[in-house]
């Protein structure tokens, strides 16, 4: 008989949850956790998600003892099936995150499987798989967790899209090249995804860069204060290959400088390559390659 236990998740877990939760954040990003009261946050809702948890019906959380210990946690979504919920969401079920120590795979195994006969008894159309702890760059399934890989596909998902490459630079090292055209300025202004700068000459908005810096929103982490990473990088077409884009992240990352920043991320896929070399070559490095969208077979 399997001395494992799985039951949902009560507040006398929070601090042993909060720990796993950690401890596969800090696997793919440095120095950084999750506070008790933002991890409870995000069971509850996540505010960050405007658009996508607004759809959410149902949520449960579930966890693994063995031995008295906390060894392995999932959080679940039901997903509504009216028309306010997009087409590939509309009806379906989410493991939003399972996480469990690599000492205890059995564990993993059968949280997993309660997984999905939570998702049956909500009666979901389609499933689907995650990794999105409440930690910026932590998301899908990063190849630091080859035992959470493992188990997702041993419960029949898998992945077909492109990797996705979690890219970190330190401010320091971001290159400040001189302006690449003559009266070329740059304008702070507001943005949709955080502080716009945009590259103007004369009349004329040449590209832009905006930079987020408000990663640590909402109590969802405990240390990130000194991370931002980039919403938004476009330059015109006609204004491309002339160094513009790299002046505009120089430009970016001085602003960032003033306010202590020191640590930028950025995100690529796979097939991106020009924009990987473009980020290589500004003193970023990549920092996890992860998977995204895994679904039930």
């Amino acid at each position: 008989m399997s001395s494992i236990q799985v039951r949902r998740f009560a507040r006398i877990d929070r601090e042993q949850v909060t720990a796993l939760v950690n401890a596969h954040v800090g696997a793919v990003v440095p120095n950084v956790s999750v506070s008790v009261q933002g991890l409870m946050s995000q069971l509850e809702r996540e505010p960050g998600e405007f658009i996508v948890d607004p759809w959410v019906a149902e949520r449960i959380t579930l966890i693994a003892i063995e031995r008295e210990r906390v060894v392995a946690a999932a959080h679940l979504l039901r997903y509504g099936d009216d028309d306010r919920v997009a087409l590939d969401y509309r009806g379906a079920g989410e493991i939003r995150w399972l996480v469990f120590w690599p000492d205890a795979p059995q564990a993993g195994q059968e949280l997993a499987v309660a997984c999905l006969s939570q998702l049956e008894r909500w009666g979901v159309r389609r499933c689907y798989a995650d990794g999105s702890l409440p930690a910026p760059g932590v998301y899908g399934v990063p190849e630091q967790w080859p035992h959470i890989r493992a188990v997702y596909e041993g419960v029949g998902f898998c992945h077909d899209d492109p990797a996705e490459l979690v890219f970190v630079a330190r401010i320091q090292d971001v290159p400040r090249p001189n302006r690449p055209i003559a009266g070329l300025t740059n304008r702070r202004t507001l943005g949709i995804n955080g502080t716009r700068i945009s590259a103007v000459l004369g009349t004329d908005v040449l590209g832009y860069i905006e930079v987020d810096t408000n990663l640590d929103s909402g109590f969802r982490t405990a240390r990130f204060g000194t991370w931002a990473d980039i919403g938004n990088l476009h330059i015109e077409e006609k204004h491309r290959r002339q160094g513009i884009g790299r002046w505009l992240l120089g430009q970016a990352a001085e602003w960032l400088d003033l306010g202590g920043v020191s640590r930028l991320l950025s995100y690529a896929d796979s097939t991106e390559d020009a924009y990987q070399a473009f980020l290589a070559s500004s003193g970023f490095r990549v920092l996890t390659r992860t998977l995204r969208g895994m679904a039930k077979k």
